[in-house]
């Protein structure tokens, strides 16, 4: 009966450090041939399609805001930074983008809605529906139906919140907000279309909410007691606990025999 003899350990180790350098070799000329695949100039980006919210954008002002941020091709292409790209372009809110085989990329683009400008008036800022911040031209928007905006670094959706609480309270006697704006010691105060302005204090919506509504409630009751309108508002304070100061057009509380010299 032959029995096999078991191969010495030198042999041994040598077949193991052949079959491991055949391996290394091996992956070495895969890992050579996949990094010159994808290194091949038919994967470099070629096109871009662009889909979904354009309408202040066009083909012409992304490739120059975005094509220069670009590096990689299809395979090496950081679809991050890529996305970070199209939201930087002026106007675009969010970029969803993906890879198109062999040498294209696909994004869909979703427009900042802007509902307020914000800010001082020199400013490129505007409001989105989601609260948000952004800068674009405004002159690309109709800035005449936007009312304008103000408060502290990120409280912009607060403001825009209480905006739209008090825009219906006011809208019931033909009144706009022209200004909304919280101050940076918290206080909340609106302008009119008309002129007025309206120093409403602090608190939260449904208390500021409160205070506006008796004070609309009564507007007209007292300014009928000197033969005027609510349109005559020139300015109101609401921060008083149980009542309200206001200015009437056309209507002085000073003493005219207090302006006599004596």
């Amino acid at each position: 009966m032959n029995k096999t003899l078991p191969l010495p350990l030198d042999v041994r180790l040598m077949n193991m450090t052949t079959a491991l350098l055949v391996a290394v070799l091996v992956w070495l000329s895969v890992a050579a041939g996949v990094w010159w695949l994808i290194r091949h100039p038919m994967f470099a980006i070629e096109s871009i399609t662009v889909q979904g919210e354009v309408g202040h954008n066009n083909a012409v002002t992304l490739r120059a805001n975005v094509m220069p941020k670009l590096s990689g091709n299809f395979f090496t292409l950081d679809l991050a930074q890529a996305r970070d790209a199209f939201e930087d372009v002026p106007w675009v809110r969010t970029a969803v983008v993906q890879r198109d085989f062999p040498n294209r990329l696909r994004t869909i683009l979703q427009e900042h809605h802007p509902v307020a400008l914000w800010g001082e008036e020199d400013a490129n800022t505007m409001v989105n529906e989601q609260g948000q911040v952004f800068e674009a031209n405004v002159e690309d928007a109709d800035v005449e139906q936007l009312p304008r905006m103000k408060g502290p670094v990120g409280l912009s959706a607060d403001v825009m919140r209480m905006y739209r609480y008090l825009q219906p309270l006011f809208q019931a006697l033909d009144m706009d907000i022209e200004q909304m704006e919280l101050t940076p010691r918290g206080s909340w105060r609106v302008l009119l279309q008309g002129g007025a302005q309206i120093e409403l204090g602090r608190g939260t919506e449904a208390e500021i909410g409160l205070t506006v509504q008796r004070f609309l409630r009564t507007l007209s009751q007292v300014t009928s007691r000197y033969g005027r309108t609510p349109t005559a508002l020139l300015a109101a304070d609401l921060r008083h606990k149980d009542g309200y100061a206001l200015r009437l057009r056309g209507v002085s509380t000073v003493d005219v025999d207090s302006k006599k010299k004596p």
